[in-house]
């Protein structure tokens, strides 16, 4: 083995030796999560927008495009599926999203056949209902990535970048986007199916980098191999201390010949004719273990050196007050008071138009169906809700407290007698699983294709202890 390799796989063991079993407030966690009082947001690029439009920051995915009303904007790419297709086809001139209730499975990405009645018959609304159309006047032209098409009633809708555009039900406020996360060209944080994608400007940084969306905000990564991208305490605003056997771990990202300062982009000098890229003055560098594929890609593992983190174009506030963050066998999870694992609920049904059924406003038959072989009670037992004590608040917008009827699991009417109040995360209540012990994750996939279509996923903060996705 070259000395090189010798001095890197010691460090590298030296730093995985550091991780213990360990707890923590997750307010005073800074690596996950945004300080109160920060200003930091993702700047984009201008773009064209037609008349009306903005551009609205969000906290956990970053400035989005809305209505005038503050109506975040979605679209609904197609997804090849186990047997067919569902969305939005590009550049297709139509809408996939109309006024037919659909009342049958399709069979495209499902365990069960098509034909099989679907739940709720009686109370299920169109995909227009849930989903409506980003109508144009009449004299509406289009301009930049935004194009017209015509439904089939005739009425002009807008696209954009060749995808016809609507807007969520679920939004209420200006800045919700409940409706769906945003596409990063990767794919959707924590789902399968076919999923609505929010859409918005790009981020205005450098061609060799990229912004990922994780579950804690919007990581920057080197470009090329997704690289994660760090920073140093040691390092001084627009000055790098990294030299000698720091750079045996740590490289610095170089910024080409012809690269200038932009925005919150600078470079610095390293040496006569060596120049490093920082971002809002503290110098880049990308972690050599992950390199050598000794760890994932895009991944967090840098920040297990002291003094080394992540850096984030904006990242979401904390979560409510007494929630802990643990390690598990995959990473860290976010848990309750107790230590015990939050978990998260997912489905799409198998319609033809692949509604979501995560909501407390959706048909609960699936997720009863899961957790507890269709008893409430049972369910209950099995993945508790996260109750919230009277008078709990977030100052971040992506919790709230729900309040829930037990025996249905539908959102309980104001002052409902025995409704539990729990936390909501984008507005879907969060479960702990009856069978853990603080720190397990034994319900992480618990449920149809490993709990991405249909169950349970453990709320994880990074998982890349192993090769499990960071989504």
């Amino acid at each position: 083995m070259h000395l090189h390799q010798k001095k890197l796989c010691g460090v590298f063991a030296a730093v995985w030796l550091a991780i213990g079993s360990q707890s923590a407030h997750a307010e005073g966690l800074a690596p996950f999560w945004q300080a109160s009082g920060s200003t930091d947001r993702e700047q984009w690029l201008p773009e064209a927008l037609p008349p009306g439009f903005e551009v609205v920051p969000t906290e956990l995915e970053g400035p989005v495009f809305a209505t005038a009303a503050g109506k975040t904007l979605y679209i609904w790419p197609r997804s090849g599926l186990r047997n067919g297709s569902a969305g939005d086809q590009r550049d297709s001139g139509a809408s996939a999203c109309g006024d037919t209730i659909y009342k049958e499975t399709a069979g495209l990405m499902s365990p069960y056949p098509p034909g099989l009645l679907l739940p709720d018959l009686d109370q299920r609304h169109s995909c227009a209902q849930l989903w409506p159309a980003v109508l144009a006047a009449g004299d509406a032209k289009p301009v930049g990535k935004w194009t017209l098409i015509a439904r089939a009633n005739g009425d002009k809708q807008w696209a954009y970048d060749g995808y016809p555009v609507y807007t969520s039900n679920l939004d209420r406020r200006r800045g919700d986007v409940l409706g769906g996360t945003k596409y990063d060209g990767r794919g959707f944080r924590g789902e399968y199916g076919a999923l609505r994608a929010a859409i918005g400007p790009q981020p205005d940084i450098p061609p060799e980098f990229q912004v990922v969306a994780v579950s804690t905000g919007r990581m920057l990564v080197a470009r090329k191999g997704l690289l994660s991208v760090y920073a140093s305490d040691a390092d001084e605003p627009g000055k790098s201390n990294c030299s000698g056997d720091c750079l045996n771990i740590w490289q610095p990202v170089p910024a080409p010949e012809l690269a200038k300062d932009r925005g919150e982009w600078s470079i610095i000098e390293r040496s006569p004719g060596i120049r490093q890229w920082a971002y809002r003055g503290r110098p880049l560098y990308v972690h050599l273990p992950e390199i050598a594929g000794v760890v994932s890609q895009a991944r967090m593992a840098g920040t297990n050196v002291p003094g080394w983190h992540n850096i984030y174009t904006q990242r979401a506030l904390p979560p409510p007050q007494g929630f802990t963050v643990h390690d598990a066998d995959l990473g860290q999870v976010l848990a309750d008071a107790a230590g015990k694992t939050l978990y998260v609920y997912n489905c799409n049904d198998d319609a033809i138009d692949q509604q979501s059924c995560n909501h407390p406003d959706s048909p609960q038959a699936y997720r009863l169906a899961v957790c507890g072989n269709g008893d409430a009670e049972r369910c209950m037992s099995t993945f508790p809700y996260v109750i919230a004590v009277p008078g709990a608040r977030s100052e971040s917008s992506l919790w709230t407290v729900m309040s829930i009827d037990r025996s249905t699991g539908h959102r309980a009417q104001a002052g409902q007698p025995g409704a539990l109040d729990v936390w909501a995360y984008r507005d879907r209540p969060v479960y702990t699983f009856g069978r853990d012990n603080p720190g397990d994750t034994g319900a992480n996939g618990w449920g149809e294709f490993n709990g991405y279509r249909n169950g349970y996923r453990a709320f994880w903060l990074r998982d890349d202890y192993r090769t499990s996705a960071l989504r």
